[in-house]
This record gives structure tokens, sequence and C-alpha cells, in this order.
């Protein structure tokens, strides 16, 4: 028999079994035709032409002038991107019913779709830091080695409903994370970086728009169940996707160095946090949400006044000291 939270559980899998077709509808309407889309090399030097060398030569001083702060943010925004194996295998865990990886079942083809398109964000800034040489890249790819090999939770205990909470929300928050990159490169004088950042910060717009509609029609099946998720999710904060780069490696603070310096230049802070929490509440009119039983009343209080808590703790957020992450290079010097 059943206890009360597995019931909720098998309830929410029921409602987003029912949604199988409005995700299918969301893959055909959201993403792209893998021959559509852009590809890493539309950004990159292209090696085949006879002046490939005076193209690296271009992008690394147009490169060299990136403070190493942004380069620093840019590692740990390129290393959570590829670590998409464990996100992939997270949604087939959670909502691929049955078990088949080919299966033409709504969600799992969004799996599938969705990840192929991040994948290309990972391989595009992977390759643009090769090229720079601005990093220590072995110290990267121990790095991702490492959060892959450690995994991901995003602490959803296995509900449908937080899974795409967290979702509708760490894709706003990449999104907006790159937005910020991009702009200081723009500053920095590299305006490939920046339109790179701006392409990246495009599809993840697009992928953060289809799962909050994805929750919307949750809130629209069932209210109060949509909302004790909310509630659950936004209670143990959402983890950002990178968290266990650090767990078992030689620095276990690489994570908490690398948002600080997040927040030290504005890429991603508290306040962000806290904006990102308003605009769900406001999206999903979680304030004028009615008829609410079993417990729902206490989170839609809870969840109403969350962003106002977090933008006090970010006035009183300290600025970081200078960090400086085992990824930048110690030996870089422009080339050519």
């Amino acid at each position: 028999m059943m206890n009360n939270e597995e019931n909720e559980l098998a309830k929410n899998m029921e409602v987003c079994s029912t949604m199988e077709g409005f995700v299918a509808q969301a893959v055909e309407k959201t993403l792209l035709d893998p021959d559509d889309c852009w590809q890493p090399t539309d950004f990159l030097p292209d090696l085949t032409l006879p002046d490939a060398l005076e193209q690296i030569k271009s992008l690394r001083e147009r490169s060299d002038c990136i403070p190493d702060t942004v380069i620093s943010s840019l590692v740990g925004n390129m290393i959570t991107e590829e670590a998409l194996p464990s996100y992939q295998t997270y949604f087939n865990l959670m909502l691929n019913e049955d078990r088949e990886l080919t299966s033409t079942n709504g969600w799992v083809r969004w799996s599938r779709a969705w990840t192929a398109e991040e994948n290309r964000h990972g391989d595009l800034l992977n390759k643009y830091l090769y090229l720079t040489g601005r990093c220590d890249m072995k110290e990267v790819e121990q790095t991702i080695h490492r959060l892959i090999y450690n995994g991901f939770n995003p602490n959803t205990n296995l509900d449908p409903y937080q899974a795409i909470v967290y979702t509708s929300f760490q894709e706003r928050a990449t999104k907006i994370s790159h937005v910020n990159t991009g702009k200081l490169a723009d500053k920095a004088g590299d305006n490939t970086l920046s339109r790179i950042c701006k392409t990246i910060a495009g599809d993840e717009a697009r992928h953060e728009n289809a799962y909050k509609s994805f929750m919307s029609r949750i809130f629209e099946i069932d209210p109060n169940g949509a909302l004790k998720s909310f509630e659950h999710m936004m209670r143990k904060q959402i983890v950002m996707p990178a968290i266990l780069m650090a767990e078992g490696a030689r620095n276990p603070n690489i994570f908490n160095d690398f948002s600080a310096i997040t927040q030290k230049i504005g890429v991603y802070t508290t306040w962000d946090y806290a904006n990102i929490i308003d605009h769900l509440v406001s999206l999903w009119k979680i304030e004028s949400l009615t008829g609410l039983k079993d417990g729902a009343s206490r989170a839609q209080d809870y969840l109403c006044t969350l962003a106002a808590r977090y933008k006090r703790i970010a006035e009183r957020m300290k600025v970081p000291d200078e960090i400086n992450l085992s990824w930048l290079s110690k030996n870089h010097k422009l080339a050519f």
C-alpha cells in the first residue's frame, strides 16, 4: 500500500503522462532540426582554409583583452554545459516510462532533442577556450571528467513537477549568465565571444520558454500539486547543475570559488536568483490562485514572499575577494 508521498508522486507522473502530446508539439515548435541549427564551426576559425593560422591569431588577439575573471566564469559555464550526459540520463530516468531511448514518446523525443541542442554549447565554448590559450585545458578537462563522474542530483526527489520547476529556473539562470558574459566580452572588445554568448543565450531562452509552458500546463491541470512541488523545490533552493564538480577533487572549493567570481563580476548573482523567483511566481500567477487545499495555501504564502527575502539577502552580500582558479593558464602569452 502506497503512502501519501508515493500517491502524490504517482499522481504527478500520471499528469505528466497525459501531457505527452503537448510536449511532442513543443519538440516541433520550439526545437530545431539538426540541419537547420547553427554549429560550433560557424563561430570558429576554419582550419581547412589557407589563412587558418591568421584566423587563430586574430581570435587570440581579441581574447587576450578579456579579464581573467571573465575567462574563469566562461570556463565554469562551459563545464556546466559539458555535463549534458548526466542531464539526459536524469530526464530519461524521470519521465521515460518505456525506458526506450529511441522511443517516439513526446517526453523522450524532447529529452533527446533538447540535449542535442544543448550539446553544441559546451562544444563551442570548449573549442573557443582551447584556441585562446588562456586556460590550463588539462585542469579544465579534469573538472569536466569529475563532474560527469560524480553525476547530477537536482534534489527533486523523483518528482516530475519539481524537475520541471528546476529546469524552468535553471534555463533562465543559464540564459542570464550567458547574456551577462556576452556584455563583458563586448566591453573587452571581443565581438566574436559576445556573439557566441548571445547565440547560446538565444537557445536557452527557447528552452526556458518550453519548460515554463510545461509547468503552466501542470498548473492548469493540478494547481494544488503544482504549487506544493514549486514550494518544495524552492525550500531546498535551486542547486546549480555543476555543484558536484568539486566532489572528490584536489580543490574542494572550486565550485564555491567559481560562484564567487560570477557574483563578483555580475554574471550571475543573488539578485538574479531573486528576480527569477519573482518572474516565475508572476508567470504562473501564484498570488491569484484560488480554491486551494491540502497545504497549498501555505505554499502560496511562502512563494509570494520568497523573492523579497532573497533581495534582502542580496542587499547584505559582500563583494568576494579576488579569486584565481586553477583553470587559468599560468604560461599564457600571445603567440604568433
